[in-house]
Order: structure tokens, then sequence, then C-alpha cells
């Protein structure tokens, strides 16, 4: 494996900036590791879904060009990233996971996608997903699952599974990913990589193929606290073409990262949640966790215990909401104008070819949900499920801003349990749900959220995730906090925990 793709984001940003490598080495170096482990269907990591060779190397071209004329457009400019392929990509397919959208290329970018592209970063390709974000394991991509880099009979998580498996398999220093239920962060902990979800509204939305538009949130994946805090401040920020966007600027993302990192926390207040921990947490999880908050207090914080008694409701509310939303937006695929189009034999009419369609082309999970949050939204029903849903997502909020009123973040695992092995689940969907147990209130409220590796679990020696989460437009803290426990971990650790998992050589296993 090449020395550089070991190196983080802000470090490549370093070594292009000092002259001592070029875009397009790193680019290069970044496609090689792509093709020796990342494999297919059948084998590999199988992070990918498209992986862009000839763009992404021009891409880097045109970026050692300004660097050599005295015109970065960014710091991060050339380095390279990858986007999971529920945002759009103008000239590259975009999936989102699914046979229904197969072949897709879009005619425009996600903002989010413009912003990557007007700093300079070279894009890598797409990574895989849970069809249309729906899944907690990358099991639900109709191309096949992803594999965990630190034991490949192991899922990924999910529905981002992609991304953090490219990060934490040095396919990729950067990834972009979405959170709708935890599927950033979750992915996160069970790959001992960083997810960040920010604030909603704080990163556009505009080229997101929606699940759910009101949980629905862009965020970086990486392999540190700093790059996550470069990612966001690039891609972050007010767009007139998101009517749920944010109109306020966002920095201070980078300087937090930083002032944390030197490992004072003196007088901040951390809240334990009461209701995101107990039976049925896995034990090394829970021993991780608890090793984590005793180490903010040696940082200097004051730890206190918060009970939030509407969290246990979240589950349900989200199962409810989401399906809700995703039904509606996913009537859209309908063979009409875009994607799929299957052609029952016959002289068939639009309604024959629509319901052909959406049978062949939406999978199980996908069909699931829909079938969930049509009955949801249906005449007679709506007040008794969606309305009510509704109602505990507002007890929910209030729970966090009374929560906020006494500590400035609140801290939990990120995920009950570590990675489990692929085809565990899959069958089982309320086992499958759970997994986000920790991860969906912040949803539900729209409060930012970030995973930090804690370790790994006695019981199988997979990654353990920390979250921290903070009020809305509050997303510095998370970072202060974050790369404080970062750094005295990695400090204790003797190097990054990425570095103890197995290499994946140039061998597609």
């Amino acid at each position: 494996m090449s020395d550089l793709t070991r190196k983080t984001a802000a470090e490549l940003a370093d070594a292009l900036a000092a002259g001592e490598t070029t875009s397009v080495e790193i680019t290069q170096v970044h496609l090689d590791r792509i093709a020796a482990v990342d494999g297919d269907a059948t084998a590999g990591v199988h992070a990918f879904l498209h992986v862009d060779v000839e763009g992404a190397l021009e891409q880097a071209r045109a970026s050692d060009e300004r660097r050599a004329a005295g015109r970065p457009l960014h710091l991060l400019d050339g380095v390279p990233i990858a986007v999971k392929d529920v945002l759009t990509t103008q000239g590259l397919p975009t999936t989102c996971g699914s046979r229904i959208l197969e072949g897709w290329v879009p005619p425009y970018d996600a903002t989010v996608v413009t912003k990557v592209k007007a700093a300079g970063l070279p894009i890598l390709g797409k990574t895989n997903m849970d069809e249309f974000a729906m899944g907690s394991s990358t099991e639900h991509s109709a191309y096949g699952p992803t594999r965990n880099p630190w034991d490949q009979t192991r899922i990924p998580g999910g529905s981002g599974g992609g991304s953090a498996a490219a990060v934490a398999s040095y396919e990729a220093p950067l990834a972009l990913g979405t959170d709708t239920g935890g599927s950033i962060r979750q992915p996160g902990a069970v790959t001992g990589t960083v997810g960040v979800k920010p604030t909603y509204g704080g990163v556009s939305r505009y080229g997101l193929v929606a699940l759910a538009n009101s949980l629905d949130q862009v965020g970086p994946v990486t392999r540190t606290v700093l790059d996550s805090a470069l990612l966001h401040e690039l891609i972050g920020g007010h767009d007139p073409l998101d009517s749920t966007s944010v109109d306020q600027p966002v920095g201070g993302l980078v300087d937090a990262a930083r002032q944390g990192a030197t490992g004072d926390l003196a007088g901040l207040k951390v809240g334990v949640i009461k209701e995101l921990a107990g039976d049925g947490w896995q034990p090394g999880v829970m021993a991780r966790f608890q090793e984590t908050v005793e180490l903010l207090t040696e940082l200097g914080a004051a730890v206190t215990e918060i009970s939030c008694p509407t969290f246990v409701h979240s589950l349900a509310t989200y199962y409810l909401i989401l399906p809700a939303e995703c039904s509606s937006n996913l009537a859209k695929f309908d063979a009409m104008r875009y994607g799929l189009r299957v052609v029952p034999d016959g002289d068939p009419s639009a309604e024959a070819v629509m319901k052909a369609t959406r049978d062949a082309g939406f999978g199980d999970e996908v069909k699931r949900r829909i079938m969930i949050g049509t009955y949801a939204l249906s005449s007679g029903y709506y007040d008794a499920y969606y309305g009510q849903a509704q109602k505990v997502r507002t007890l929910i909020a209030r729970d966090f801003t009374a929560a906020f009123e006494q500590v400035d973040v609140l801290v939990s695992p990120t995920s009950p349990t570590t990675a489990f092995p692929i085809g565990e689940k899959v069958d089982d969907p309320l086992a499958m749900y759970l997994q986000d147990l920790a991860t969906i209130p912040a949803n539900l409220a729209g409060v930012p959220g970030i995973s930090v590796p804690a370790g790994l679990a006695e019981e199988d020696g997979l990654p353990v995730g920390f979250q921290v989460l903070a009020p809305a437009l509050a997303d510095d803290r998370l970072y202060r906090v974050g790369a404080a426990v970062e750094a005295a971990l990695t400090s204790r650790w003797g190097g990054h925990l990425l570095e103890k998992a197995p290499v994946l050589e140039g061998v597609v296993r």
C-alpha cells in the first residue's frame, strides 16, 4: 500500500502545498488501491458502484496546473473524494443502489458536488449504499453488499456503508454520505471512521435524491475529526436552491477541531443520555463507552446523567414518519419519465407498465417501507399514525431543548452493537431497525451529531463508536469534543484505530 493512501486529507493538502507530491500522483495511487482491493459483488470490499478513472485524473491534472500557477482553489484542492450514489453527479451514473435507476446519468450536480468540484477535489467515483438509503447494513443494495474492511464477513453499516468502507480501506481519504436516521454515524462506528451529521439545513440537500425530506442530511465521512471539519466547512452554508437551507454561514469548525485536539475540555458540561444504554447493548460497546466518558472527565469536562424520556419512542416515531415521506418521494419513479421501464406483454396500460416497473425495479425493503408509509398516510389512519408520530417528534425535540439547557453536549454509544455478520439480520427488519436506536433522535430533532472511534470490543475485536450530539447550529461543539477524544485515544493507542485493522493489501478475497 502506498504511503500516500495512509495520509489524512489534511496531510495530503499540506504535501500538495509544499510541492512534495502532485494531485495526479495522489489520485492515481487511490485509483490503484481501488483496483487492488475493491472487487465486486462477489469479492473484495465492494465500496464503489462506479469508478471514474479518466474523470478523476483529468480533474487532478487541472489541480496540478492551478498549483503550479500559484492559484489553488481551496486548501483541499487536489485531494480526491468519493461520493455516495444518492447524490446527483452530472455525467456520472446515479443509481441510489436501485435497479429502477440503473444507468441513469443526471444532467446536473447536487450542490455539495458543485462545491466539491469548485474547490478542485477530484471525484474518484460513486459509493455503494442500501437502496434509496433504506437500511443499516448496505445489504439492501441491488448491486450486492459492501463488506467491512475489518472483517469481510461483516457488514460496514448502512445506508452509507460504501462511503465508510472506502475511507476505512484507504481507497479514498474523504467521502460524502447522507444521514437520514444514522446512515453516516452508524457506518462510521462499525468501520472505525469519523462520521458527521450536520445540523438539518446546514448543508444543502439540493440534488440529494430524497428518502425523507425532513430527515435527510448530507455530511462528511473521514478518518479524522480535522478532515471532517475541513470537508464540512467546504460543503456547508446557505443554498437558495434548497428551501430548507439555513441562511447562516458555516465556520469555526476547523478552529474548534484544532482547539479540541489540545485536549482541554475544562468548563464543558457533558450529559450522558440515560435512555441510550442498558439491557440489549453489547457489553464491549458499553465498556468502551464508559471508558470514553471517564476520559472526558480526565480532560476537564463535567459529566452528569441526563434523562430524555421520549427518546424511547424515537424508533417507532421514525418508522412512521420516514415510510410516509418515502412513499411520497418514490412515487415519481413511475417508468414514464426516466429510469427503468418494464412493458408487460400485450397492449398494457400506463398503470400496468408502472406496476410492472416498480415491481421489478424496487427491492423488498423499499416495497416494505412504501406500503407502511402509504398505509400511515391513508384516509382514516393519517391522524392515528402519521399525525401522532409528528406530535411525539415535537416532544423529542423538547427533550433535546431541555437537556441542552443543562449541558453543552450529549453523549451515547453510536450503535448498540459492533458490525454483525452479513446475512444475520437481513431477513429480520425489526432487528435491523434497532441498529439506529441511538442515532435516530438527532434526525427527528434536526440537531447535529458526530461518531468517533472509541476502541475495539473485547468480544470480537471490532470498532465501537462514541456519539456526541450538540444543539442546532452548534456543530463546532462536535468538533471540539470529537477532536479531544480522538487525540487522547490516539495517544493511548499509539496511533489511529484503523492502524490496528487487518491490512487489505493487493489481493481481493
